[in-house]
């Protein structure tokens, strides 16, 4: 039975952190979790949320982990706000045209999990947001820095790790001689991201990677705003070989 989900149509859209985020508590963005709960759960338990407090996943909460399912649901529990990654794009794009994408094994476990709450959850996030009072921007992937970044794409937002010689997005596998993208990102606003995992997290003068590869067997890494504060549990396991 084919589900009903709240928005179907591409392009998706962008939120203003000042309709949303509510003064008065701290913003807890999270990196990457791909689907390792348990280390989602002993981060929250370290962070304490409050009540006035929100959450924001910087996306990839699937994927290539245990337990996709649940990570999911947490983030519904806790009304977490959440940004695209290019794993839940990936999933997105397969739903609206099952012919045109090959999933793997790993996509395939994580779709057939999914119930219709969870896909309406998925189809919500959003692909930036911004939070004018702070001059920051929240992405999953990134942007390229020679094109004005409100109207860069799903594909480019989601995916980017490096810019080739041609001024292209590349993920880090595909090219030799790419840069990252945040070392040529040298402009406001101020960018927080996830999506290219480091050993550690990845400070620039106008941008902070906190993607440190939980499900590679780093770590999963909080900035918790607006005492720009990092906070880390490390992974219980590797678990990509």
């Amino acid at each position: 039975m084919e589900l009903e989900l709240k928005n179907r149509l591409f392009p998706f859209h962008q939120e203003k952190g000042s309709k949303i985020l509510k003064d008065g508590g701290r913003l807890i963005v999270i990196g990457d979790v791909h689907g390792c709960i348990r280390e989602l759960e002993k981060l929250l338990k370290k962070i304490d949320p409050k009540k006035k407090d929100r959450v924001l996943f910087l996306g990839d909460l699937i994927n290539r982990g245990p337990n996709s399912k649940a990570v999911i649901q947490l983030a519904r529990d806790i009304n977490a706000i959440s940004l695209l990654g290019n794993h839940e794009f990936h999933l997105l794009q397969y739903y609206h045209n099952p012919d045109s994408i090959e999933l793997k094994t790993y996509e395939r476990s994580t779709l057939s999990s999914l119930d219709e709450q969870d896909w309406n959850y998925i189809a919500s996030m959003v692909l930036w947001l911004e939070s004018p009072p702070r001059k920051l921007v929240f992405v999953h992937g990134g942007f390229l820095p020679h094109i004005p970044w409100r109207k860069q794409s799903a594909s480019i937002v989601t995916n980017i790790q490096v810019v080739d010689k041609a001024g292209l997005p590349r993920k880090r596998n595909e090219v030799s001689s790419g840069k990252p993208w945040a070392d040529l990102w040298k402009q406001k606003p101020y960018v927080v991201y996830g999506h290219t995992p480091r050993a550690k997290v990845y400070k620039r003068r106008y941008s902070l990677g906190i993607d440190t590869g939980c499900v590679w067997g780093g770590k999963l890494t909080a900035l918790i705003l607006p005492e720009n504060k990092i906070v880390q549990v490390d992974a219980k396991k590797k678990y990509i070989k």
